[in-house]
């Protein structure tokens, strides 16, 4: 009697094959990562700055912002050219000299509190909103790495912000051509600097307002990764900006003062000098960005360990 051979198992042998094969390929993309997939090019910036562009929030700021100039042109209308109040004058007081003294006249009554709007809401806005809609854990599971997320929007944010920034005075220097004509920024103090040396000095205004705003960007977007509200996150990042900019009015502090960003907020009225003065300007950057810093790193730190629920 013949023995029974053993038989063989080529479908096994067959898909064991396979299964190696398919292993090897995801393993040539990552471990542990599906086929193709490469973390970098998850939510790239083009597709945020166009998500937000398209958002209503965004157009309504950019029309405020457009329109503001057309407003004070009104104004000085139908109240008349700005007197100085006996022997001093100001800033204010020079609006109707040229389309330069238009623009930086523009910069210094927004400085204080519009500009700061559009800059917590922006950053502020952007990670709160994707949780109140639920969709942010939805762009995690995609899956966009966190750390990936948040620089993205955050890049998005400071970069509207800037744009909103640049918006204004350029708006208000053609509005102030048309209205006053192009001539030399007029010095409350004394002289004036010619056409091309004004808008090199208003660039490095705008620069400085960006740097020094970067205070509230760094509040907003940490309340914006801590609250689901973006409410909450918007309007906690300006009233605390509120509230450095009373504190930095008792006068009762002090030297203390000097730490507080909103001390050096007007420290540009510097580089519209004929000789002008930077130390104020680098003492006030080196303030802000050092708050940004410590800000942007506690938003990065705690959204790696927040539990996303929404």
């Amino acid at each position: 009697m013949s023995t029974p051979s053993t038989p063989t198992k080529p479908a096994a042998t067959a898909s064991t094959t396979e299964t190696s094969s398919q292993s090897a390929s995801v393993s040539g993309s990552g471990a542990g990562s599906a086929y193709g997939y490469r973390a970098g090019r998850t939510l790239p910036l083009r597709v945020e700055m166009v998500r937000q562009l398209k958002r209503r929030r965004t157009q309504v700021m950019g029309a405020i912002l457009a329109v503001l100039p057309f407003v004070l042109v009104v104004a000085f209308a139908i109240g008349g050219e700005p007197d100085g109040t006996g022997d001093r004058i100001t800033l204010m007081d020079t609006a109707t000299a040229s389309g330069a003294n238009f623009a930086a006249v523009n910069l210094f009554v927004s400085a204080g509190f519009l500009l700061v709007v559009p800059v917590a809401l922006f950053c502020g806005d952007t990670v709160a909103s994707e949780a109140s809609w639920s969709s942010l854990r939805y762009l995690l599971a995609a899956p966009v790495p966190r750390a990936r997320l948040l620089a993205s929007k955050l890049a998005v944010g400071l970069g509207l912000s800037l744009a909103a920034m640049v918006l204004l005075p350029l708006v208000a220097l053609a509005v102030g051509s048309v209205a006053y004509g192009w001539g030399p920024l007029a010095i409350p103090t004394g002289g004036s600097l010619a056409p091309g040396t004004a808008a090199q000095r208003l660039v490095v205004v705008v620069a400085y307002i960006f740097v020094s705003q970067l205070v509230t960007a760094g509040l907003a977007f940490w309340l914006s990764t801590r609250t689901d509200a973006p409410l909450g996150a918007v309007g906690g990042a300006v009233g605390l900006t509120i509230v450095g900019n009373v504190l930095d009015a008792v006068t009762a502090l002090g030297d203390w003062r000097h730490f507080l960003p909103a001390h050096w907020q007007f420290a540009w009225a510097d580089a519209v000098q004929p000789n002008p003065e930077w130390s104020g300007m680098i003492q006030g950057s080196a303030v802000s960005i050092t708050y940004a810093l410590v800000l942007f790193a506690l938003a990065f730190r705690g959204f790696a360990r927040k539990d996303i629920v929404s």
